[in-house]
C-alpha cells in the first residue's frame, strides 16, 4: 500500500484552517434585505452549528456542512476525522444525523485515487458509526487535498438545542479536552515524538452522539460544539448571542497529554493567532499558557454544555454513563465589561 504523509500537502490542519471569526465576520456582511422564512428556526444570524427547518410536525431538519485539509498522515483517519467533526454539528444542536455526502477535493497530479480512496473510506467509517448511509457526494481537482460532509439529520423540536438560549447562572461542561492544535502542529513540524499524537486522534475519531441525550436533558438550556475557534471563541458566541458573560476556571479545564510540553516547545497553530486576534478584546486578561490553550484551535472537538444547577445531577449522571468523567469548567453571570473572564 502506498505511504503518504497527507499534511505535507497542505498549508494548514484541520480546523486550523478556518477563516478567522473577524474576517469571516466581515465576509458575511450583506446589505441586501433579508427575506422571510417563517420555518427557518435557525440561520446564519445566529452564528450556530446547524441549520434548522421547522416541518410543523413537531420536528425539524438539520443541515450543516463541514470540510478541512488533512490534520493526520494517515489517509483513513484523516476521513474518519475530518466525517466525524461534519457530524458533530448535527449532535451539537440536539439532532440525530439521518445521511451524508462527501465533499472531496484532491491534487490528482500530487497524490494517487488509491490514496483518495482511503480517505473516503474513512469517512464512511464514521458514518457506519453513526448509523447513516454515506449517500453521494461531489469531487473536484484541488491544489490540496480537502475532505468533509455535508449532514441533514433531524431534530424534534422540544430538544432543539442553540448557542444563544444560554442564561446566567449556568454551569458550564465541556465533553473532550483541549490541546488538538498544538499537538497537530508539533506533528506538522516534526517535533513531536513517539505516541503523543495518538490521545487527539482518539479524540477526534470519538462521535458527540451523547450530544442527542443531554439535548433531552431540561436542565441544559444551551449546547454548541468547540471547533476551529477554540474554546474562548466558541463560548464567546454563546455569551454574545445570549446576552450574558462568563468566567472559566482555567485549572478546571481537561487538556490532552503533552500538550503544555509543545506549547513551551512554541508549536502554537497560526490559527491560535488569529482567533486571538479577533475577539481577544472581549476577553479578560490571560497569561500566555491560557490563551494558548483557550484559542488553540480543535478539530473533531466536545460539545461545551451549559447547565442550570438544578439539572447537573442528571447531566453527570448521563454522561458517567457515556464514559465522561466530566467538573464544570466555570459559570454563566449576567453580561459584564468583558464576555469572558478567565481566572
Amino acid at each position: 500500500m502506498e505511504e503518504v504523509k497527507l499534511t505535507q500537502y497542505s498549508h494548514g490542519a484541520g480546523c486550523g484552517c478556518k477563516i478567522s471569526p473577524e474576517l469571516l465576520e466581515s465576509i458575511l456582511e450583506t446589505s441586501r434585505p433579508a427575506l422571510p422564512h417563517p420555518n427557518l428556526l435557525v440561520g446564519n444570524s445566529s452564528k450556530d452549528d446547524a441549520a434548522a427547518f421547522d416541518l410543523g410536525n413537531g420536528t425539524s431538519v438539520l443541515s450543516t456542512t463541514d470540510f478541512f485539509m488533512p490534520i493526520v498522515d494517515d489517509p483513513f483517519t484523516f476521513g474518519r476525522i475530518a466525517a466525524t467533526n461534519a457530524l458533530s454539528d448535527i449532535y451539537a444542536m440536539g439532532g440525530k444525523p439521518l445521511m451524508a455526502i462527501s465533499i472531496f477535493g484532491w491534487p490528482i497530479k500530487k497524490l494517487s485515487a488509491e490514496v483518495g480512496r482511503q480517505v473516503i473510506d474513512g469517512g464512511r467509517a464514521a458514518c457506519d458509526d453513526a448509523g447513516i448511509p454515506l449517500a453521494g457526494g461531489h469531487s473536484i481537482d484541488s491544489p490540496e487535498p480537502i475532505f468533509g460532509l455535508a449532514v441533514t439529520g433531524i431534530v424534534d423540536n422540544v430538544n432543539l438545542k442553540q448557542n444563544n438560549t444560554a442564561e446566567a447562572g449556568c454551569e458550564m461542561f465541556l465533553t473532550k479536552p483541549l490541546g488538538i492544535g498544538i499537538l497537530s502542529t508539533a506533528q506538522k513540524k516534526g517535533v513531536i515524538e513517539p505516541g503523543h499524537i495518538d490521545p487527539a486522534v482518539e479524540s477526534m475519531c470519538a462521535l458527540n452522539k451523547i450530544g442527542a441525550e443531554i439535548a433531552q436533558l431540561e436542565g441544559v438550556v444551551a449546547m454548541t460544539d468547540v471547533t476551529g475557534f477554540g474554546l474562548l471563541g466558541h463560548l464567546g458566541e454563546i455569551c454574545a448571542g445570549s446576552g450574558i458573560s462568563a468566567t472559566v476556571q482555567f485549572d478546571r479545564v481537561k487538556q490532552l497529554p503533552n500538550v503544555s510540553k509543545y506549547l513551551a516547545l512554541g508549536c502554537l497553530p497560526g490559527g491560535s493567532f488569529n482567533n486571538f486576534k479577533s475577539y481577544g478584546h472581549t476577553v479578560g486578561d490571560l497569561t500566555d499558557e491560557q490563551r494558548g490553550i483557550l484559542c488553540d484551535p480543535q478539530t473533531s472537538g466536545g460539545l461545551l454544555c451549559m447547565v442550570k444547577p438544578a439539572g447537573v445531577d442528571a447531566f453527570l449522571k448521563l454522561t458517567a454513563s457515556a464514559g465522561l468523567v466530566l467538573e464544570s469548567i466555570g459559570q454563566t453571570r449576567e453580561q459584564g465589561d468583558k464576555l469572558i473572564d478567565v481566572v
